[in-house]
């Protein structure tokens, strides 16, 4: 296969201002070194790529109840292939690259009358070239880079003659956060969340200190009664497990109906992975598929799966793998340096390892799951060449299939 076929799929979270999932924007990534000449092989890579994850890696069902952002250039609006995306499921962005023509606002027209969500991608400044266009999209993606506060004050103002939502991208701090925030943009998107830092500085609180004595329980083979005993101090976690039992996700098909029931039925290398789990939900809330737990859970997941591919049929390394992803995000879930994290839970030399300094085949898988996040291509190229037996395509079917695993957490069965 050309080094011009080879792309990955990533994907980034987009927030609504109540910092709930909203979306997330695929990104398609060649992981080929730039090359001008190749720019047009590029660009039919990336829509067979689209094509083939929605027809045959099934992203439509890996989104779960969310939408997915999707980049258009000319060529790919024009093309034929973007016929084949669920239009209830896709936002078309509109790149700013694209020359807005009268063959490209009649291609707008039909595919907002097939149904499709568009959304003008980069904007900085007013333009004249903008206007038609800002007749026809629902969404636009200011720009935050390029712009102080001033600018993006004055930007949007202008954009407010129009019934759009308006979404920050390249959100970097929480003072920009909220300061677009208080403009009235609605949806958020940037690195900022995608860490997500936005729980940073958060402290642990009495339910997760629970589960982390919890967690170091079940690793050392508690009895059940006492782990159970610690459940029950907790009434609020123990509704949280009933319901994470009960998932689409975990694969179990009784109905879980009480503690000691949840504690049976899943055994202990379930207990620990939705104990690890538990830790990215609110006691408090009834939504536990917060944007923490779907990234948390995301990267946790793909890493058991791509440790499967390397070690078939070995669980252990499935469930360190596991384990390394769901624990890289606790110093953002806590607000506590990773060195106290590990203080309060034995895990071993590869998984500290991993977390530690990315050293190891746990920690090139971690560092894998954060270059997908960004969407850097070019590192998961590099990074795939270290694991033997895996390629792009073997990467996004495992990613597709780890989005879909985590969208359905909280989704109990009816």
């Amino acid at each position: 296969m050309p080094a011009t076929e080879e792309v990955f799929i990533g994907r980034q979270p987009i927030l609504d201002r109540n910092n709930e999932l909203f979306a997330y924007e695929l990104l398609f990534r060649s992981g080929a070194q730039k090359n001008e000449a190749n720019v047009d092989d590029n660009l039919a890579a990336t829509a067979s790529v689209i094509s083939h994850a929605f027809a045959e890696l099934g992203i439509e069902q890996a989104l779960g109840p969310y939408k997915g952002f999707v980049n258009c250039d000319e060529s790919l609006l024009l093309s034929d292939i973007i016929e084949i995306l669920p239009p209830d499921k896709i936002v078309l962005e509109v790149l700013e690259t694209v020359e807005v023509t009268p063959d490209i606002l009649e291609r707008c027209k039909e595919l907002k009358a097939r149904g499709f969500t568009l959304a003008l991608d980069d904007f900085v400044n007013m333009e004249d070239k903008w206007l038609p266009l800002l007749d026809l999209v629902e969404i636009v993606k200011v720009d935050l880079m390029p712009l102080d506060r001033a600018g993006l004050a004055q930007s949007t103002a202008a954009l407010k003659r129009w019934p759009l939502k308006l979404l920050a991208e390249k959100v970097d701090s929480r003072e920009q956060a909220k300061y677009c925030h208080d403009l009235g943009y609605a949806l958020f998107q940037g690195y900022y969340f995608a860490k997500p830092v936005i729980l940073a500085g958060k402290k642990l609180g009495h339910s997760q200190m629970s589960l982390v004595r919890l967690l170091g329980m079940v690793l050392e083979d508690a009895e059940t009664s006492v782990i159970e005993s610690v459940f029950k101090h907790e009434p609020g976690l123990s509704m949280n497990l009933m319901r994470l039992t009960n998932s689409v996700a975990t694969g179990v098909r009784t109905k879980v109906t009480s503690l000691r029931h949840a504690i049976t039925v899943l055994g202990r290398r379930q207990l620990q992975r939705w104990l690890q789990i538990l830790l990215y939900t609110n006691p408090a809330s009834g939504n536990v598929a917060s944007p923490l737990l779907q990234l948390a859970a995301t990267r946790g997941r793909l890493m058991e799966l791509l440790a499967a591919k390397l070690h078939p049929g070995n669980r252990e390394t499935e469930d360190r793998a596991f384990m390394t992803g769901i624990m890289s995000l606790m110093p953002t879930l806590m607000g506590v340096e990773l060195a106290e994290i590990l203080k309060g839970v034995n895990v071993g030399a590869d998984v500290r390892d991993a977390l530690e300094h990315g050293d190891g085949e746990l920690g090139t898988l971690l560092v894998l799951s954060e270059a997908l996040e960004n969407g850097n291509g070019l590192l998961c190229h590099d990074l795939v060449e270290e694991l033997p037996g895996v390629d792009h395509t073997i990467v996004n079917t495992c990613l597709t299939q780890a989005l879909a695993w985590a969208s359905n957490i909280g989704r109990e069965n009816e």
